[in-house]
């Protein structure tokens, strides 16, 4: 795949208390293998689904405390320029930008309602092989308690175009590159425990979400929210066994209408 256009997701990858068992917990649920740790990068490992690459698992680093947590990248054609952005608008850089090799270079932060992030300026690493498959990468959403701040944040970091959901209960928006959707915000309500922070669920594909919670639960992980039925398909919100939270979703199992947005 080429470098993907201006705020659409690129990459994503988690650090990990013990990455072979992350490696073989995500190599059994979504048939992951992986390429062998490079030592100049920490052990960084790509994940690969049909030879493809489609994330990366490493080491947690010296110093860093707090449970896995799978982070997005976005891509941008500058990230010193995002950099600018994501100060000036009310984030906060983790990291100032860094060159990573040849592969390209990256900044992290947080946006204002807290959630972590990453950009991707691309070089020789353009970031995911495949998407919206079984084993890849398909989606994610950035669920927040404080959804103004977040709102007003995206579009002035990225070229987003808003949508909201015309659902009642729901506080739900779409972000969209190009008249593409790639990035949903949702309000965290009462299936929330209330300790949990704001954050990006990324959701990965997968043959059968039945049969993947089944695995999940099998290896030591978590169900934390469904299974559920929609019209993007069957998905439920799980943990591995460190404690990184992601959705696992079918998209061939799909059910009901499609919302509108507005």
């Amino acid at each position: 795949m080429a470098v993907q256009p201006e705020g659409t997701p690129c990459w994503a990858d988690a650090m990990f208390p013990d990455v072979e068992a992350a490696k073989s917990f995500y190599g059994e649920v979504l048939g992951w293998t992986f390429d062998a740790g490079s030592e100049e990068f920490g052990g960084y490992a790509q994940a690969r689904s049909d030879g493809k690459a489609v994330a990366a698992v490493s080491p947690q680093m010296p110093g860093v405390e707090g449970p896995a947590a799978w982070n997005l990248y976005f891509a941008a054609p500058d990230v010193a320029a995002t950099a600018a952005k994501i100060r000036d608008n009310g984030g906060t850089l983790v990291m100032e930008p860094m060159r990573v090799g040849d592969f390209g270079t990256m900044v992290t932060a947080q946006e204002p309602s807290g959630a972590y992030f990453s950009a991707w300026q691309a070089d020789t690493h353009e970031g995911f092989e495949k998407t919206g498959e079984a084993g890849a990468y398909c989606w994610a959403d950035l669920n927040t308690r404080d959804p103004e701040k977040t709102d007003a944040f995206l579009p002035a970091v990225f070229p987003f175009e808003v949508k909201t959901m015309d659902v009642d209960d729901v506080d739900f928006r779409l972000f969209q590159v190009g008249g593409e959707p790639v990035l949903g915000r949702l309000k965290m309500n009462g299936d929330f425990p209330p300790d949990v922070p704001a954050h990006i669920n990324v959701h990965f594909g997968v043959d059968n979400c039945d049969a993947a919670i089944a695995t999940v639960t099998k290896l030591g992980g978590q169900l934390l929210f469904g299974p559920m039925d929609s019209p993007f398909g069957r998905f439920a919100t799980v943990s591995d066994q460190q404690g990184a939270v992601f959705t696992v979703i079918d998209l061939t199992s799909t059910e009901g209408e499609m919302p509108t947005f507005h």
